[in-house]
């Protein structure tokens, strides 16, 4: 079998419906779009969640919580991505985005004790639980704050 022998299965396919193109066709004058009104005219759609005049759903369900706007987005750095990452090497917000560690926006980054570290590493600017600090420093590395 060659690519240019290649065919959609039968009943697959439908062609499309072709308006405005006579009585004959079944969808001639108005276009299957009746007579007058709105959504009779070119370039009319309704909004998306219009419901033809009816309370709308997201107006209908009731509302609840409350979004906090000052919330921080922490990234959270696992000690086994660290480990990946080399010997004796200064561990910074910079070289984690260039290791590409680091993708999208956030606020801080938090380095989580998940996994073990087997050479010493110096951290950096980073936020970092007591378990995490406690591997490195245990690995002979160094937390500057």
């Amino acid at each position: 079998m060659k690519i240019h022998e290649l065919s959609p299965s039968e009943g697959s396919r439908k062609a499309r419906k072709r308006v405005g193109r006579g009585p004959g066709s079944g969808h001639g004058k108005t276009s299957c779009r009746g007579s007058k009104g709105y959504k009779s005219r070119s370039g009319s759609t309704s909004r998306p969640g219009y419901e033809g005049g009816q309370m709308p759903i997201h107006r209908r369900l009731p509302k609840r919580g409350f979004t906090n706007i000052h919330k921080k987005k922490f990234v959270i750095i696992n000690l086994r991505d660290i480990d990946k990452l080399g010997v004796d090497i200064i561990i910074d917000e910079q070289l984690l985005k260039q290791s590409g560690l680091l993708k999208g926006t956030f606020d801080e980054i938090k380095l989580l004790a998940q996994g073990n570290i087997t050479h010493p590493v110096m951290v950096k600017g980073l936020k970092i639980s007591k378990s995490a600090q406690s591997k490195i420093e245990a690995a002979g590395g160094k937390v500057e704050m």
